[in-house]
């Protein structure tokens, strides 16, 4: 039976990363025949990933990586060329955001060039609204992190839309109080979406010592649980995703409260398909064997 997928993840450029988040997931799981060298891409396979994403309904295509993608932009312009005869409705991009702002290796041509190819979103990962809590998780070994706010405006002046992508973490966003204060601070800067999720970690880690500090620093269900009571209170459903998140518009600020990890556990659907350099299709970050072709 084929089932409807609900994102299609494409893992660009490496596992080399220009910051050095402690609870980084991405040695935590397989690596599954990434490396830390721009790799070299299967497209007759990525072809047919995309046509298996299509074909199952998909409408989402997102730009991920191990690593990160902007360290190879010329990459990202051409998966953008590739996907560009599939016809995805909405092309996404997860970045750390960081070599966007600072306007060297990514440039305002490309960001024109993939505004031009259909890319509709960038999604920033973040910690916090404060730039010296983001700085002691992204960028430890500098003084100063980027302007947040001015990479939002930034990303807006091409047409991006912008999602922050928020991870709880004990220690930064972790009172009813404090994401309340993130909410206002991606309203006050029109951020289209607020995603929120936990800091986790796979049932069997890669990497102990990431293992160890993810764990310590897991935020309590109880304080989940309160967020989530704080949307229902204050907010009203707009959309209930696939994968068992909910979307809310809270005081006018699109906020969604989601999960990592996770495999769909409808036996009509999948929660993405993730196509990895080398050609292979597979279908859950965590599992080695999770392979469709």
């Amino acid at each position: 039976m084929s089932k409807d997928i609900a994102t299609f993840s494409i893992v660009a450029g490496s596992l080399v990363c220009n910051a050095r988040c402690a609870f980084c997931v991405a040695p935590m799981t397989p690596a599954n025949g990434i490396g830390t060298k721009e790799p070299v891409i299967n497209w007759r396979n990525f072809r047919k990933a995309a046509q298996y994403a299509r074909d199952g309904h998909c409408s989402t295509a997102m730009i991920t990586s191990k690593g990160e993608p902007t360290i190879f932009p010329e990459q990202v312009s051409k998966f953008l060329d590739e996907l560009e005869p599939f016809n995805f409705p909405i092309i996404e991009m997860q970045t750390n955001g960081l070599l966007i702002a600072e306007g060297k290796k990514v440039t305002d041509e490309h960001l024109q060039h993939w505004y031009d190819k259909g890319l509709t979103t960038v999604a920033i990962s973040v910690v916090h609204y404060d730039a010296e809590k983001n700085r002691q998780i992204y960028v430890p070994h500098k003084k100063e992190y980027i302007d947040l706010a001015a990479l939002v405006a930034k990303l807006h002046k091409f047409g991006f839309s912008v999602r922050l992508a928020v991870v709880l973490v004990k220690g930064y966003l972790d009172s009813i109080e404090e994401i309340q204060k993130m909410v206002a601070f991606a309203k006050a800067n029109k951020v289209e979406q607020l995603t929120m999720r936990p800091v986790t970690k796979p049932e069997e880690s890669e990497n102990e010592s990431i293992f160890k500090w993810t764990s310590e620093h897991h935020v309590s269900d109880d304080f989940v649980n309160e967020v989530n009571a704080m949307l229902e209170s204050g907010g009203r459903v707009i959309d209930e995703l696939a994968h068992g998140a909910t979307v809310y518009d809270y005081q006018g600020q699109n906020v969604c409260m989601t999960n990592c990890l996770t495999v769909a556990t409808s036996q009509h659907e999948l929660r993405q398909v993730i196509f990895y350099p080398d050609g292979h299709l597979r279908y859950a970050w965590q599992y080695a064997g999770a392979v469709i072709f």
